[in-house]
Parts: C-alpha cells; structure tokens; sequence
C-alpha cells in the first residue's frame, strides 16, 4: 500500500496557500484494512488525488465527528493536535469496523470561471437550479468520509451513519461472496440519491490506481467490479445552494458535500 505524504505545517500552509487541498478527494487511509482482534488500528486522514496524497495531523478544530463502530456499539475518536496518524483506535471486539469522520465547513474562493467549471464538469454536477456565479465565488465545502476494515472475523453490516451524505455498502468487502461487484448505495439526507456519478479510484499491489466512473440508479445504487488484493476509494459530490442563514453568515454563494468511502478486497 502506498503511504501519504505526512504533510508538516510550513508544506500544510503552503499548499492551502495554494488551494491546491480544496479541489482534491478526502479519504481516510488505514495503515491496513485487514487487522487482527486486539491490534491497535491506525488511520491517516488524507487529501489528495488520484488516491495519492498528503496525511493530515489532527486539528479538533477543523474536526465535527470522529467515530468508529463494531456492530450497535460506536466509540468517539479523540486526538490530540497534531497527532499522526490522525485516527488512533483499539477496538475491545472483532467483526465490519466502520470509521466515519466530518469535518468542520470549510471555504474557498474560486477568482475566474475556468477552474470552477472544471470541477463542475469533472464531478458531472448539476448547478440548473443554483444561481448564475458571480466572481469570485466563494465556495463552502464539507467533508463526510467513511472506511470499512475487517478486525478478526471481519463479520458483519455496513448501515447508515447518519451523516449527510455516504456510501452504505451493501454487502461486507470482506466476508460476502462480491464475485459479481459490491453493491453500494449513495444517500443524501436521508435518503437514496438517484443518477449521481460516482468516481472509483482503484489501486493495485503495485500502487497503480485506475479511475472509472458510475452512475447510481433509480435506487441510488451501484455495482462495481472489484479485485481481490486492490483497494478502492469511493467519492460522490453534492453541489446545493446554502441556507439563507449560512449564505449570510459565511458569504457562501454554493455549498459542495463530499462523500467518500474506503475499503481493501482480501486476497
């Protein structure tokens, strides 16, 4: 598996200088998807591309929830600043181990079209019902990141966090027979998001990564082809209108909602 670059805090203040973190995937990227009952598991938070990128410390600032959870029991992550790897976890059990992790709003400030329709048309967003952008515009942005991991058995579900938007998986990476792809749904508020694209970073033993993209159906529901050995990251976008109350508060003129998800496929 390929390893972050562990960001220190000149290189963190220059490449947000830069912008180059906002326009770019967030994931959580653990040291290995497969651990054994009793192991200490850790986790980088990561920002980057082409499932390659730069590990985060831990700020409780920039930090809404962390949790990870083994059946119906969730257990808080707490750090200190500048821990690294961000997320550090000893869970007691054994089973489907789901690390969740939102952020605090963000923003950026896009000054010419180019850059802004880029993304708009990389991310197959619909902006028909948002307002004409004026520049700059200033974008608000949150992060919504889950990663499933087999501790021991590695038995169990995936579920809902309740998290604004995610992926639920529908079968276990780990323990189903996903021969024929691993069902995903996509949700948004609650409930399933039809006809959403969905971008498939998948990266190989020898840390090649291939892109695809999917779209969800009627259902807000996807099936993707998977490999034993690879591990895949999972990214879909939300681009809405903020809320009066945060437009006027924030100076928001779009809100963008990032939902990822993370998993490796046993050999």
């Amino acid at each position: 598996m390929r390893r972050p670059l562990i960001l220190t805090v000149p290189i963190l203040l220059a490449l947000m200088a830069a912008k180059s973190l906002f326009a770019h995937e967030f994931w959580i990227e653990p040291r290995s998807f497969q651990a054994e009952k009793g192991e200490i598991l850790q986790a980088h938070l990561v920002n980057g591309q082409n499932f390659n990128g730069g590990a985060l410390s831990w700020f409780e600032y920039r930090i809404e929830r962390t949790e990870f959870s083994l059946g119906d029991d969730v257990f808080q992550i707490t750090g200190r600043d500048g821990d690294q790897p961000a997320l550090r976890m000893t869970p007691e059990g054994e089973g489907l181990l789901k690390v969740i992790h939102q952020t605090k709003p963000s923003k950026l400030t896009y000054q010419d079209p180019e850059k802004f329709q880029a993304f708009v048309s990389h991310k197959d967003l619909d902006t028909t019902a948002l307002p004409d952008p004026t520049y700059p515009l200033i974008e608000g942005y949150t992060r919504y990141a889950k990663s499933l991991l087999a501790v021991g058995t590695g038995d169990g579900a995936d579920s809902n966090s309740g998290l604004l938007t995610e992926f639920v998986a529908l079968k276990n990476p780990y323990r189903d027979d996903i021969s024929g792809g691993l069902p995903l749904r996509l949700m948004y508020k609650g409930q399933p998001r039809a006809n959403a694209q969905v971008e498939v970073f998948e990266r190989a033993p020898d840390d090649t990564v291939d892109i695809k993209l999917y779209r969800t159906d009627q259902n807000g529901e996807v099936t993707l082809p998977v490999k034993p050995g690879y591990d895949y990251l999972i990214d879909a976008v939300v681009l809405r209108r903020p809320t009066s109350a945060i437009a006027t508060e924030q100076g928001w003129h779009w809100e963008s909602l990032w939902a990822s998800l993370t998993f490796g496929v046993p050999e």
